[in-house]
């Protein structure tokens, strides 16, 4: 009964498109002598340029940044956007917050509420492991140190690479998985990134060298984990009328689907590292999303996956249904996760190699998907790109999941001389 409620109310959404991306170039902190508002100013002009319409036609922006004061947000857009009196709103949900920030914007329109909006997402960020910046109250994610401790301890070495590395090995004790598989991962994400000049780094390695650089943590190594990062990404988003009304069919872009899920009562009391760092919300975010969109795993041409180590775009990879429980390894020995494969995953380097500026990410992972439907991805394009999905995950919790496709596929000329006969 409960789902064909849903589903009627669902009939009555609003289409959301994407309309125009941009984003900076990823760098090493303080590489660029630029602060947020620049950075921001940098995408946001060029997701306008993109769409081919002015900040003055944006009804609404939500921001996102995780290390900043309150209203970073509206610092970032007045003196380089403009200063038109529009809500803006500051978003921060951890890695995931790019990708909030775009799910806030597409509600916004899909429930009738505005025409055009504008997600932006951006950090500046410090040298060095993440660490926490309030000492004085309740951590956010004690109850996922806690799993963790229970299953593994706790090593002196930075929070992060410990929890999901320690999903890593998990999946290593359970399914027989080796340290070759995470590295080959790791691997090919620095090579697909040679192709992107928005990359941090931008230099291929041998498996050799990814598997003896610097360990980290276990069996991840340096080159198998993501590094800090400034930069920014924007889309501006817009509904099926203002596409129509501004001729802008050509380049828009649908998400068909997107889907945010939070920590469930498995990631606390399964005793899994793999539950911990998010396996179950992303396995039922995808789940819906293709539910949604009426697609399998397989009909997926593209992804941009949120592989902030290497282990943790392996466990995805079963998560989003690309192959089942315990065979991750199999799809990577077999190549599927690259070009000439079933999937492209992460053709932009991913975060290991193009970087992770936290509230960036989600966004950033927008504009590579949108220029791969498009077909303007240059040396990275992946061939006859139709579908494409988007993962993005923050601990603490919430995962983003998204799927987009070409939002008014061109009429060729055999349908339309079918349709005149």
């Amino acid at each position: 009964m409960h789902h064909h409620h849903h589903h009627a109310m669902a009939a009555l959404r609003n289409r959301v498109f994407v309309i125009g991306v941009g984003m900076t170039k990823f760098e090493k902190p303080g590489a660029r002598d630029i602060d947020y508002p620049d950075m921001a100013k940098e995408a946001g002009q060029r997701a306008l340029a993109d769409a081919g319409i002015k900040y003055s036609a944006i009804q609404q922006a939500c921001v996102g940044y995780v290390y900043g004061d309150s209203t970073c947000g509206q610092r970032a857009i007045y003196h380089s956007l403009g200063l038109s009196g529009i809500p803006i709103i500051n978003v921060n949900n951890n890695c995931s917050t790019g990708s909030t920030a775009l799910f806030m914007g597409r509600q916004l329109i899909q429930g009738g509420l505005a025409d055009c909006v504008l997600a932006l997402g951006f950090e500046k960020m410090e040298r060095g492991s993440l660490s926490s910046k309030y000492m004085d109250r309740t951590n956010p994610m004690d109850k996922h140190m806690e799993v963790m401790i229970n299953r593994y301890g706790l090593a002196a070495v930075p929070a992060a690479p410990q929890m999901f590395g320690n999903a890593g090995r998990e999946h290593m004790e359970k399914y027989g998985t080796k340290p070759e598989h995470f590295a080959k991962v790791a691997w090919k994400n620095h090579k697909h990134s040679t192709n992107n000049p928005y990359s941090q780094f931008q230099d291929e390695y041998s498996l050799e060298q990814v598997i003896d650089s610097r360990k980290v943590f276990e069996f991840l190594t340096l080159l198998q984990c993501c590094p800090t990062s400034d930069g920014a990404g924007a889309a501006v988003l817009a509904s099926e009328s203002f596409v129509r009304r501004n001729g802008l069919e050509k380049k828009a872009v649908e998400i068909v689907a997107q889907e945010m899920v939070t920590d469930l009562s498995t990631t606390f009391e399964e005793n899994s590292c793999m539950k911990m760092v998010g396996y179950d919300m992303t396995r039922l975010a995808a789940e819906r999303c293709y539910d949604t969109a009426g697609v399998k795993p397989s009909d997926v041409d593209v992804i941009e996956l949120h592989d902030c180590f290497s282990a943790n775009e392996l466990i995805t990879y079963e998560a989003l249904g690309l192959c089942p429980e315990g065979k991750a390894g199999e799809l990577i020995d077999r190549g599927d996760n690259t070009y000439g494969g079933k999937w492209v995953i992460n053709p932009s380097g991913g975060l290991i190699s193009k970087g992770h500026p936290l509230g960036a990410t989600g966004l950033a992972q927008c504009a590579e998907l949108c220029w791969q439907l498009r077909a303007e991805a240059g040396p990275r394009q992946v061939p006859g790109a139709k579908l494409a999905l988007q993962h993005n995950i923050g601990l603490g919790g919430a995962v983003v999941v998204t799927l987009y496709k070409m939002g008014f596929p061109q009429e060729t000329s055999s349908r339309i001389a079918a349709v005149s006969t």
